[in-house]
């Protein structure tokens, strides 16, 4: 078991990194689905307070990085120009709106959309006063059977079997039972309860003394697939490479209106209807 002697200081909104640069934050986005028009507001937040950029990370998020810090908060007025994006919905839960999940979901390829167990679950965990409490490190991952995801590490998720079955993953290592979709998302908003129960100092579920119980994984479980290429993926559905991860407002400009964040620090463009 790892003992943790502080909590995590994963950054938000409203608990920024004191960076070289000025403070950091970090913006959750389930799903990564972000719209052109809710970049160019982020990015006229970064050009007016910060380095005039916005960051990926790794979990499929962003960052603004060179803000202004005062006292170890943002200045107000910051923190109204990001909440005025529409991408701090839930200030309580900031931290922990973790939500990974394939990139082309509901695009092209996969078993089964997710967008709709995503948004129940950001939704039930937003609305459990205790999961505000979770490391902001804690991560759910959902993998809709393609397989470019199912091995990442994560402190629960699933990886879907059909269009109407899921397993549930409850750490790295452990696998769930087999759950309808339907339910998916109730299940993981009680394991992520149950967790918080008995966490202790841990953040993640792989740093429990005992580890959880574990099911075989179903053969369709085992997937794995790499990242897409760059280039058009499908009619109208484009894998994007970002240099170094940074987009400026100069890039922007050639994106079309709906976007999506990947884990590999890119975009994937599309023109589908959410």
């Amino acid at each position: 078991m790892t003992l943790r002697t502080r909590g995590d200081l994963c950054p938000g909104v409203l608990r920024p990194w004191p960076a070289a640069d000025g403070a950091l934050v970090r913006l959750r986005l389930p799903g990564g689905h972000l719209s052109r028009t809710t970049l160019a507001s982020l990015l006229d937040v970064a050009e007016t307070y910060g380095d005039g950029r916005v960051h990926l990370t790794k979990r499929a998020n962003l960052q603004l990085r060179a803000l202004p810090l005062s006292n170890g908060v943002l200045p107000a007025e910051v923190i109204a120009a990001i909440r005025d994006t529409g991408l701090l919905p839930h200030p309580s839960h900031e931290l922990v709106r973790n939500i990974l999940v394939s990139p082309l979901c509901g695009l092209v390829g996969g078993r089964v959309d997710l967008r709709p167990v995503t948004a129940e679950l950001d939704e039930r965990m937003c609305a459990t006063p205790s999961l505000a409490k979770l490391s902001g490190r804690f991560l759910v991952v959902l993998d809709d059977g393609r397989g470019d995801l199912a091995g990442r590490s994560c402190d629960l998720g699933l990886v879907a079997l059909s269009a109407d079955e899921v397993q549930l993953r409850i750490g790295s290592l452990h696998w769930g039972p087999v759950v309808p979709l339907s339910e998916a998302a109730a299940r993981l908003t009680g394991l992520a309860r149950a967790f918080q129960q008995v966490r202790g100092s841990a953040w993640h579920i792989d740093e429990l003394p005992v580890p959880p119980a574990s099911q075989d994984p179903d053969p369709r479980a085992l997937v794995s697939s790499p990242p897409p290429a760059y280039g058009e993926v499908a009619k109208d559905v484009v894998h994007v490479a970002v240099e170094g991860g940074v987009i400026d407002r100069e890039f922007s400009y050639d994106l079309p209106g709906r976007l999506v964040v990947t884990p590999w620090k890119s975009l994937v463009t599309h023109h589908a209807v959410r």
